[in-house]
């Protein structure tokens, strides 16, 4: 848990002297340790479980996986039940004096961390007078050990600059304890040891910390990268489409003002309202021409070339094919119903779509064979392509842009409002189909 605190800094008054830069460190420092280890010091922040997403853990069978996501609390335990027994044999018969004072610090870790932390301090010297035959200070045995694991799970539990200061509290604890507070004289001290002990496992739980929050941050910067990417690819798709259908509209819209033009030359004395109307239908579709030609100028990028063929329609797909079998993919063509002539820009979608399909089956698929089906149906044109598995996969190198023509054919199924389905067969290969809705003749003069 991360707070910020917004501190209100009043200018000095003409009479007040300026803080040295060593108050000011001080006073920021204590405002961090009241921060990190007494404000919200008792705050409930129960252990969660593991995640069942894990390398291991998503391996395991289904009820054995409900339990490892126990792990972490399981470990405490255990920690807790070693630290009672090396506290039962330290006290001679006075465990359940002293076995509860050790024990309770490493359990607390679980519901209330930082409260863990102070109780394993208030626990050390407690421990010590209830009885201890370890023959050192300021730690018992019992309390050792509980200490280091308190030390473990809170800073694991926490941010980095709170292990720091549980190490700099239990340093100012050893000092004091060693400087005559107790029978340091008698015993010998044991500070050295948990100083040095501590220190190597705090700093191993703080590089633990910074390399986990490393890759959390790559992860959100890939998932960030790899959306921008979907999107950028997106973008890019629709915009050969707007270039695309250019061409198709371009054309009609002329037709529109060509007819609209000479139509009042073919009909004898035509009313002065018959002209007028067909000079209306001519100036609109210039217009309409002209503003077309103006989005356009706003999506093609900077080195686009109109093309000087007419855009591909189904017509042309035989040309295609010739061009896939020559770069080595067996490909076959099956047309069902009556073949009839569709609308310009369901026609180039269609033949993009089965290009592209191609396209992914040459990269993905290399020596497979494929098969592409039109059906002209009532309402409608049904595409599907379909390709076998590769006959050697260990030859199949992965693509950077994979998925990228799969995202072109769902828009230009969209645009259409069609329906689209992609995926794996059962044998190891790839389908695409798609239907695209056709108006019937009836329904375009309604």
């Amino acid at each position: 848990m991360t707070e910020t605190t917004h501190i209100q800094t009043t200018p000095p008054g003409p009479g007040t002297k300026p803080r040295s830069p060593e108050y000011r460190v001080a006073v920021d420092s204590l405002r961090r340790l009241r921060q990190d280890l007494i404000h919200d010091a008792f705050a409930y922040r129960p252990l969660p479980r593991r995640s069942t997403d894990g390398r291991i853990i998503r391996r395991l069978p289904g009820r054995l996986r409900e339990y490892a996501t126990w792990t972490p609390h399981a470990l405490i335990a255990v920690a807790a039940l070693i630290t009672l027994l090396i506290t039962g044999a330290d006290t001679d018969g006075h465990v359940l004096l002293v076995g509860p004072v050790t024990v309770i610090p490493v359990l607390l870790t679980m519901i209330r961390p930082v409260a863990a932390f102070w109780a394993s301090m208030a626990s050390t010297p407690l421990a010590v007078m209830l009885g201890s035959n370890w023959g050192e200070w300021p730690w018992a045995a019992g309390s050792f050990v509980c200490h280091l694991t308190v030390l473990t799970v809170v800073a694991m539990r926490t941010r980095p600059r709170t292990a720091g200061w549980m190490w700099a509290l239990t340093a100012l604890y050893a000092l004091i304890a060693d400087s005559g507070v107790g029978p340091t004289y008698l015993y010998g001290s044991n500070s050295a040891p948990m100083l040095v002990v501590s220190a190597m496992i705090l700093l191993c739980v703080t590089v633990w910390h910074i390399r986990r929050d490393a890759v959390q941050e790559v992860t959100a910067q890939q998932t960030v990268t790899a959306h921008e990417r979907s999107r950028r690819t997106l973008l890019e798709e629709r915009t050969t489409i707007a270039r695309e259908l250019h061409d198709v509209v371009a054309h009609h819209m002329s037709v529109v003002a060509i007819q609209a033009e000479a139509a009042p030359y073919r009909v004898e004395n035509p009313p002065p309202e018959l002209e007028k109307a067909f000079a209306t239908i001519r100036e609109n579709a210039v217009a309409a021409l002209t503003e077309l030609r103006r989005v356009l100028g706003v999506v093609r990028a900077e080195d686009y070339e109109v093309p000087d063929a007419p855009q591909p329609t189904l017509a042309d797909l035989d040309g295609l094919l010739a061009n896939v079998r020559d770069a080595g993919l067996s490909v076959e063509k099956v047309a069902i119903g009556a073949v009839r002539e569709l609308p310009q820009g369901v026609e180039l979608s269609a033949y993009r779509i089965v290009q592209e399909a191609l396209s992914n089956t040459l990269r993905h698929a290399p020596g497979a064979t494929a098969r592409v089906e039109i059906g002209y149906v009532l309402g409608g044109l049904g595409l599907r392509i379909v390709n076998g598995p590769p006959p050697n996969p260990g030859l199949v190198k992965p693509s950077p842009g994979a998925g990228h023509g799969v995202t072109g054919m769902r828009e230009r199924v969209t645009m259409l409002n069609g329906e689209m389905t992609a995926g794996r067969t059962d044998d190891g290969g790839y389908e695409v189909t798609v239907f695209l809705p056709v108006p019937l003749p009836d329904e375009d003069a309604a």
